[in-house]
C-alpha cells in the first residue's frame, strides 16, 4: 500500500507539474500576444490558462487586463474580482477592479478598490491618480443631479461629457446626457447616443424612453407610444417611460379633439381644448408650438387678433423655422392694419420659401403698407372701401359741412387753422373717391401727384355743389 500510495503522489504531481508548465506556456504566449496588441488571441491563451489552472490569481489578472483592452469592462471587472478573491493581496488585481468599477460608472466601488491598493502600496502613484479621478466623478454626478433637478440641462450635459471622459463605459450617464440632449431640442445627438447603447443592448430600457422622447418631442407621437410601451415591458416600474406615455397619449387625443371642434366650426370649444392641451408637457416644444398656431386660428376666427398675434409669437418662440406661424401672425397683422409688422412676417417666409404664393402674400403686404403712409381718403371722409358712389356723396356733403370755414368764423384762429385743414382734405378725398379713374388708382396704390389730383387749394365749388 505506501508503494501504491507513492507511486500514485508521483502521479499527481507529475500531472500537476505538467497542467502548471502547461498553463505557464499558454500564459507566456499570452503575453506576447498582448506585448503585440493583438488582444483577441492574448484573450484565447490567458483563457487556456486559467482553464489548465483556475486557481492562479495572476492569469485572472492578465485576462482582465485584455478585457479592459478590448473595451468589456463588465467581463474585466469579474475576472479582476476572482483574481483577488484568491489572492487579496493581488496589487494589481485591486487596482484593475478599480478602473473597472471607474470605466462602468461606480465611484464608491471604485474608490474601495484604490484605497485597497494604497493599503498594500501607499506610495502607487496610478492608485493615487485614479483615486482622485473617483472623486471627481463622484463630485460631476452630484452637480449634474443638482442641475438637473433645475433644470439646467445645459450643464448636465456639461457634467456628463466630463464625466463620460473618465468613465467611457457607464450607459447611465450616456442616457443622462441623451435625455438631456433631448430636453434642450438637440434630438439627433440625444438619439445617436440611445442608438449606441440599444445596438449593444437591444432590451436597455433607459435607452427605449431616451428613444421614444425624442420622437414624442419631434411630434411623433404614435411611434414614440410604441418605444415607452417597450421600456414599460423591460421594466415595469420605469416612472419616467410611465408619464411620457401618459402625456403623449392624453396630448394627441386633446389635439385630435380639438381639431374635430375646429373642423365643425366650434371655434370656442377649439380654442379652450387646444388651451388644456397646452397644459400637459410645457416640454413638448414642437407640438406646442403647432397647438399655440392652431389656437391662434381658433382665435382669428373669434375676433381675438391681439391674442392670435401672441400665440403665434409664441409658437415662433418655440419654433423659429415654422412657416406655418409666420403666414398666421402676418394676415392677423394685416387685418389689425399693422403692415409694417406684416411685411416683415412676410419676408421672412419668402426668403425661406420662395413659392408664387408667397411672393404674392408679400407684394400685396407691400402694397398696403405703402398705401397706409399716405392720406387715408375712406377714413377722412368716414367710409368703408366698400362705400357707394352715393355714400361717398353723403359723407362729403356732411364732412364738408362739419369743417367749412364759415361755420368756424368765431373760433379761435387756430381752431379755424385746423378746420380749414381739414375741409381741405374732405375736398381733396372727394376729388379722388368721386372719379372712378382715380379712385382705382388710389386703391391700387398709385401715386396720383403726377395724375391731376386734388392740388390742395380752397375751392368752395364743392361744397356749395352738394350744400
Amino acid at each position: 500500500p505506501e508503494l501504491i500510495k507513492d507511486c500514485c503522489s508521483s502521479y499527481l504531481n507529475s500531472c500537476l507539474s505538467f497542467f502548471l508548465r502547461q498553463a505557464e506556456g499558454f500564459k507566456e504566449q499570452g503575453n506576447a500576444f498582448y506585448s503585440n496588441k493583438d488582444y483577441s488571441e492574448a484573450f484565447n491563451f490567458y483563457t487556456k490558462a486559467i482553464d489548465a489552472c483556475p486557481k492562479n490569481a495572476s492569469y485572472y489578472g492578465n485576462r482582465a487586463a485584455t478585457l479592459m483592452m478590448l473595451f468589456r469592462f463588465r467581463e474585466a471587472l469579474e475576472d479582476s474580482q476572482q483574481a483577488v478573491r484568491l489572492d487579496d493581496c493581488f496589487m494589481k488585481g485591486h487596482l484593475r477592479e478599480g478602473k473597472c468599477h471607474l470605466s462602468l460608472g461606480n465611484a464608491m466601488a471604485a474608490s474601495r478598490s484604490f484605497q485597497k491598493v494604497l493599503e498594500l502600496e501607499p506610495n502607487n502613484r496610478d492608485a493615487q491618480h485614479e483615486h482622485k479621478n473617483a472623486s471627481t466623478l463622484t463630485d460631476l454626478e452630484r452637480m449634474a443631479e443638482l442641475s438637473f433637478e433645475k433644470r439646467d440641462f445645459r450643464k448636465v450635459v456639461y457634467c456628463m461629457d466630463r464625466a463620460l471622459a473618465l468613465a467611457s463605459a457607464c450607459h447611465r450617464f450616456k442616457i443622462l446626457k441623451a435625455e438631456c440632449l433631448a430636453l434642450l431640442g438637440r434630438y439627433p445627438e440625444a438619439q445617436s447616443v440611445a442608438s449606441d447603447i440599444l445596438r449593444m443592448d437591444a432590451t436597455n430600457a433607459d435607452a427605449l424612453y431616451v428613444r421614444g422622447l425624442c420622437l414624442y418631442y419631434e411630434d411623433c407621437i404614435d411611434k414614440a407610444v410604441q418605444f415607452f410601451i417597450q421600456a414599460l415591458r423591460m421594466a415595469p416600474d420605469h416612472e419616467k417611460a410611465r408619464l411620457a406615455c401618459r402625456n403623449a397619449k392624453a396630448l394627441k387625443a386633446k389635439k385630435e379633439e380639438g381639431n374635430q371642434a375646429f373642423k365643425s366650426y366650434n371655434y370656442d370649444a377649439a380654442y379652450q381644448l387646444y388651451t388644456e392641451a397646452l397644459a400637459i408637457d410645457p416640454n413638448n416644444i414642437k407640438t406646442n408650438a403647432k397647438l399655440y398656431c392652431n389656437r391662434a386660428t381658433a382665435g382669428a376666427k373669434l375676433k381675438k387678433l391681439n391674442q392670435a398675434i401672441e400665440d403665434c409669437t409664441s409658437a415662433i418662440k418655440l419654433d423659429d423655422t415654422y412657416i406655418k406661424a409666420y403666414l398666421r401672425r402676418a394676415q392677423c397683422y394685416m387685418d389689425t392694419e399693422q403692415y409694417e409688422e406684416a411685411v416683415r412676417d412676410y419676408e421672412k417666409v419668402y426668403q425661406t420659401e420662395k413659392t408664387s404664393e408667397h411672393k404674392h402674400l408679400l407684394k400685396s403686404a407691400q402694397l398696403e403698407l405703402k398705401k397706409s403712409k399716405r392720406k387715408d381718403y375712406y377714413k377722412v371722409l368716414g367710409v368703408g372701401k366698400n362705400a357707394t358712389d352715393d355714400e361717398i356723396k353723403k359723407a362729403y356733403r356732411k364732412r364738408a359741412l362739419m369743417h367749412h370755414p364759415d361755420r368756424h368764423s368765431s373760433a379761435t384762429a387756430e381752431i379755424q387753422k385746423e378746420e380749414e385743414k381739414k375741409f381741405k382734405e374732405v375736398g381733396e378725398a372727394f376729388t379722388v373717391l368721386s372719379d372712378p379713374k382715380k379712385k382705382t388708382r388710389y386703391d391700387n396704390g398709385h401715386d396720383l401727384d403726377n395724375d391731376g389730383g386734388f392740388d390742395g387749394r380752397d375751392n368752395g365749388n364743392f361744397f356749395f355743389q352738394f350744400g
